[in-house]
């Protein structure tokens, strides 16, 4: 089990992201962190009510590396990964090669920013991003900046928790349970979906999701695929795509109305706590 480690935000990836902003910021409102580009992706992230994050990325000096560019091209756009950071991102990986785990993209070159990921295929099915940063090594709380849209209320929105469907829900626990050190705080069954919610010190939870219709319908076949972002948001009808789930003033951005990712929305926190999907 990593130590000293916390879930920091999740990441998106879009084409263009001025296509994220309207509905990150506007519908859902949110606060600017910072962003700024590199070989191979321009990001940006913005941080709920909560502190948890969402990081939009965008395919950025695409000829020094194209590695987001492969990831549109071969998925369309959608969640992207979930980084956690680490106090020791060296025995982080001794311990997550010892579990079984393959990390790749390690780069240990600069003390402000150290990263890596684990693959999808071990994961299972999400990238998970491991990184260690210095001070200096994080965006601080910048001004927005004048394209930044204003909010649709002013009262902004918490980001809930990441929802992650998994084909095998013991292969689930092993990766952010008994590696991520994630604490189970809730767990139950309903309609034929099973739960199980998972905690770090910080704002950032995981929801894992296993069932037969999951299975069919939605992982096709992945040993894991992340399902929705879960808000909590004032006035939810009133955001453009939502639609009513039916359940305890639940709403739903299918993925194809929201870039790839499906969002639910509630006016109230409490309320995603036995529904695991709306």
């Amino acid at each position: 089990m990593i130590p000293n480690i916390d879930l920091d935000h999740v990441a998106v990836a879009v084409e263009h992201r001025a296509q994220a902003w309207p509905r990150y910021a506007g519908d859902l409102p949110s606060r600017w962190v910072g962003g700024g580009g590199t070989a191979g992706f321009w990001s940006a992230q913005i941080a709920y009510a909560n502190g948890m994050k969402v990081e939009v990325l965008e395919p950025y000096l695409v000829e020094h590396n194209d590695f987001l560019r492969r990831f549109l091209d071969r998925n369309g756009p959608g969640p992207h990964h979930l980084t956690f950071k680490v106090k020791d991102l060296r025995g982080a990986l001794e311990l997550a090669e010892a579990a079984g785990y393959r990390p790749v993209g390690v780069n240990l070159e600069n003390e402000w920013w150290m990263e890596a990921f684990l693959h999808p295929k071990d994961a299972p099915g999400v990238v998970v991003q491991l990184a260690q940063s210095e001070p200096g090594g994080d965006w601080g709380d910048d001004a927005s900046p004048d394209w930044f849209p204003p909010p649709r209320t002013g009262e902004p929105a918490t980001l809930v928790h990441v929802a992650h469907a998994v084909a095998d829900l013991d292969e689930g626990r092993r990766l952010f349970v008994d590696l991520l050190a994630g604490q189970v705080t809730n767990e139950d069954e309903a309609d034929g979906i099973r739960w199980v919610d998972v905690a770090w010190p910080g704002p950032g939870r995981v929801r894992l999701l296993t069932g037969a219709t999951l299975r069919d319908r939605w992982l096709e076949g992945r040993a894991g695929r992340v399902h929705h972002l879960a808000f909590a948001t004032a006035d939810p009808p009133s955001i453009e795509g939502a639609r009513p789930t039916g359940h305890r003033g639940t709403f739903e951005v299918p993925p194809d109305a929201n870039g790839g990712v499906r969002l639910l929305l509630n006016a109230h926190s409490e309320s995603f706590a036995t529904a695991p999907l709306g």
